[in-house]
């Protein structure tokens, strides 16, 4: 009987044990599941500019490197803060982070793209992206845009172009040269002054075109259209200095 009882007890303990060692290899094993194994980042539209890489991602997550990340115990890191960090930088439009299955922290990442660039005088200029927002300077794009410059410049930048009537009816304006090939390839530059009258400077020709306000736009384009392909040809392509599209069906070329 006694013998019994030993035997008993003795299972029991070598039960209890076994059941222990599950615990805790379950326990390291949830302890390392609960860390941060590596920060995967993907950022869309890269191939279109290069204002934002992988390291600038990683700076903003880390707060420049204030955070350390990789093997940070999810319970200490607050992926809501990093993901507002990654919002507020300019170039990026959309940012999404969240934990994967794996212990992983996923970072996905939209760029803008800028389509314009402003210039000015002894200073660095503004970007213009092709959602309107007014982005800062930056070295690192060197892709041709087309220029803006002008005395209305300071007032056109002090906010995103969709937050005003004025910069709604330029960025409209941009958005068309934009869009359409052959004004993409042909101007390349437009200038502003305070009452918002534009004057533009073409690529090849050497004509200067004064457009006027940034309005009837698409007619504006037409005229300027018949102007290239049945004007320019029988004058030849340097044979005007001006061309005038301000009023309302005239081409007034000089």
């Amino acid at each position: 009987m006694w013998r019994s009882i030993r035997n008993y007890k003795s299972i029991t303990m070598a039960v209890i044990a076994a059941v222990m060692i599950i615990t805790i290899a379950f326990s390291e094993r949830d302890n390392d599941s609960d860390l941060c194994k590596e920060v995967v980042i993907r950022i869309d539209n890269q191939h279109e500019n290069f204002f934002v890489d992988e390291q600038d991602v990683t700076n903003l997550i880390t707060d420049q490197g204030a955070y350390v990340v990789i093997g940070a115990s999810f319970n200490d890191l607050n992926l809501k803060a990093m993901e507002q960090r990654v919002k507020e930088e300019r170039f990026i439009k959309k940012a999404e982070i969240y934990k994967d299955l794996k212990g992983n922290i996923l970072v996905n990442v939209t760029l803008r793209r800028p389509f314009a660039r402003v210039i000015r005088e002894g200073r660095p200029g503004e970007f213009i992206a092709l959602d309107g927002a007014i982005l800062p300077p930056s070295s690192k794009f060197a892709t041709r845009t087309l220029l803006v410059s002008g005395d209305y410049v300071p007032e056109l930048i002090r906010q995103d172009l969709n937050e005003t009537p004025e910069g709604k009816a330029l960025f409209k304006l941009m958005n068309f040269i934009d869009k359409d090939k052959f004004w993409k390839a042909q101007v390349a530059q437009i200038d502003i002054d305070k009452n918002l009258e534009i004057t533009m400077y073409p690529q090849v020709t050497k004509q200067i075109v004064e457009f006027g306000k940034p309005e009837n736009v698409e007619d504006k384009f037409r005229r300027l259209k018949t102007f290239y392909t049945q004007i320019l040809p029988r004058k030849g392509w340097n044979g005007y200095r001006r061309v005038n599209l301000k009023y309302k069906n005239q081409i007034i070329a000089e």
